[in-house]
């Protein structure tokens, strides 16, 4: 498609961190998506909400990814469409298709689903659709039945709250007021359940605090009794808006505790969160001779192997660079089209120490071609890094993967270890959607 008429190859180039603006280091254009698939979508995620059933609603053509989604994870039965036709547009009877599309879907339900993810698309915002109608009559009919408003929007990707944003806040839009449950906590907005050995996690646990997890729900009675939690702790960028709308909504008090390979933060967040709970705290000087120890090691093992890292992995992949950097690892290449705030920081020291770093795009057309050679000696953390290096030794992990604190720190020594030792097969991991996931590929 860009590869020119004249048969010259098209021109991949990447840019030095030194020379990149911040946070948008890439001119917006023409995207690519690569076959790396690993991190969740909108259809997984609701799924993580127990016995609630799905219905989309939106033109057949878009239904088909999400349909896959739907039958590869094997979820069938948790599933359900509406399709819009253009007949719907030019007759204005859009309320009606979806209220009365959803209604007979349920009806033929059986057992009922105690809650519904209702998901509408682009074309509802189009047309000016009046969904706060749209719900009040769901509800009124369907009484037995909580209902949520979703959105498979690609409009919103560029202003406002993202689909990621507004995802993960509707995780918990069903909860219902409760009595708190003092010394209590609720870690939101993550796909994955935290390691029970990482810092927060064991730091509450062994203090005998009460803590719930989405995740770990398996009835929908269950997912009821986070309203309990007196805090809501969250340490994934993007479940900062879901903490914020619960603290606003129910009675519980929000801590944004952002996943770090920061020493001095991961100080901080334990002794922010000591400041209201009773927790015990760990020994922080030894949690880092640990962690010292432990990247020594794997620097001794793996010696100036070159390293590439992808924003997918790790949602901090400029600390991470910066965590092995200053520890001698050769990291070469970070894959990423945009820098969140948080990491200015590291940007910054980066910029100055070590400028020559090269930063790569994702999203760009030209990265089309960027995997089109043999495989390189690459140990590449993300699936996005592994392909576009032809990378056999990579870290197959997105999303932080549930890791947090000292923790991620060993145990991702733990994994790079293994992907220097052993070969994977690039293609057929990173197609399967949603890492972690059951999937039927």
């Amino acid at each position: 498609m860009l590869r020119k008429v004249n048969g010259q190859e098209v021109d991949i180039r990447p840019i030095k961190i030194s020379e990149c603006s911040f946070p948008s280091p890439f001119p917006a254009g023409l995207e690519f998506s690569s076959p790396a698939r690993g991190t969740w979508n909108i259809a997984h995620q609701g799924m993580l909400i127990p016995e609630a059933h799905e219905i989309f609603v939106c033109a057949a053509s878009c239904l088909r990814g999400v349909v896959l989604t739907a039958y590869e994870m094997k979820a069938e039965r948790r599933f359900s469409t509406v399709s819009v036709e253009e007949k719907n547009l030019i007759e204005g009877n859009m309320e009606d298709l979806i209220i009365d599309g959803v209604c007979d879907i349920i009806d033929q339900l059986s057992p009922k689903p105690p809650c519904v993810l209702v998901y509408t698309s682009c074309v509802h915002h189009f047309c000016g659709c009046d969904l706060e109608m749209v719900y009040r009559e769901l509800r009124k009919r369907n009484p037995g039945i909580d209902f949520t408003d979703c959105y498979m929007n690609p409009i919103m990707r560029k202003s406002g709250r993202t689909p990621d944003q507004i995802m993960r806040s509707r995780f918990y839009s069903l909860l219902k007021p409760n009595t708190i449950e003092p010394n209590s906590v609720a870690f939101i907005g993550n796909d994955f359940s935290t390691a029970k050995d990482s810092t927060l996690y064991k730091a509450l646990h062994d203090a005998g605090i009460k803590i719930y997890e989405l995740t770990e729900c398996k009835t929908y009675a269950e997912y009821q009794e986070m309203a309990k939690a007196e805090y809501y702790i969250a340490d994934y960028p993007s479940a900062k808006v879901a903490g914020e709308d619960l603290e606003a909504r129910l009675n519980g008090k929000f801590l944004y505790l952002p996943f770090t390979f920061s020493y001095d933060e991961i100080r901080a967040n334990v002794e922010k969160l000591a400041s209201v709970l009773p927790i015990i705290k760990p020994d922080f000087d030894l949690e880092e001779k640990h962690c010292d120890e432990t990247l020594a090691n794997l620097k001794k093992k793996i010696g100036d192997t070159p390293i590439a890292i992808d924003y997918t992995a790790f949602t901090r992949p400029l600390g991470l660079a910066r965590l092995l950097l200053t520890r001698g690892f050769q990291v070469k290449r970070i894959y990423v089209d945009a820098f969140i705030g948080e990491e200015q920081s590291d940007f910054d020291y980066l910029c100055e120490n070590f400028p020559d770093l090269e930063i790569w795009p994702t999203l760009a057309a030209q990265m089309r071609f960027a995997s089109d050679h043999e495989k390189t000696d690459y140990l590449c953390i993300g699936q996005k890094a592994a392909h576009f290096n032809s990378a056999p030794h990579f870290v197959n992990l997105v999303e932080n993967g549930g890791l947090y604190g000292y923790q991620a720190i060993t145990e991702l020594c733990r994994l790079m270890a293994d992907a220097f030792d052993n070969e994977k097969d690039i293609r057929t991991l990173i197609q399967k959607k949603a890492w972690g996931c059951e999937s039927c590929i």
